[in-house]
């Protein structure tokens, strides 16, 4: 991958998928032109709970939050493209879906804060030590759309 190019975690949470939202919001990381390059569906376990969000497991909200994270299955994605850490933070909008913006996958789904439908890595590092928590490197089926020379020039 080049510089720009990069790869992300994207987890659809338990409310995603009992709401039966989940090819909605796979279609609306494709119609953007990301890539998905990895994706399953599975139950989070209290202990991949605990490593997941390993920096709020001694917060008072966190029983709460991993409550919530093991309620129903979820589908995990690895996605790339250009900048595509910023690019799917802004698309998911504000944490809590009473403040993200209409247009944005919370502002249009959530009205919550804890049910927001989706995670997205924060950072390069993140995406790097979350990724490896839901797939093993085998499971990355990298390719090139034939589409590419309609969603990006040449030299991005």
């Amino acid at each position: 991958m080049s510089d720009s190019m990069q790869r992300t975690l994207v987890l659809l949470k338990p409310d995603a998928v009992q709401r039966r939202l989940i090819g909605e919001l796979i279609a609306r990381f494709e119609a953007k032109g990301l890539n998905i390059v990895a994706m399953k569906m599975l139950q989070v376990t209290p202990e991949l709970a605990k490593q997941h969000y390993a920096e709020h497991v001694e917060k008072p909200f966190y029983p709460s939050l991993e409550s919530f994270i093991t309620s129903a299955p979820i589908v995990a994605l690895a996605i790339d493209g250009l900048d595509v850490i910023q690019v799917v933070r802004d698309m998911l909008g504000a944490t809590s879906g009473l403040k993200a913006a209409a247009g944005t996958i919370r502002g249009d789904f959530s009205s919550s804060r804890q049910m927001n439908l989706v995670h997205a890595s924060d950072g390069p590092d993140a995406a790097q030590r979350e990724l490896a928590l839901y797939f093993d490197e085998s499971e990355f089926c990298d390719y090139q759309p034939v589409l590419v020379p309609f969603l990006r020039a040449g030299d991005e």
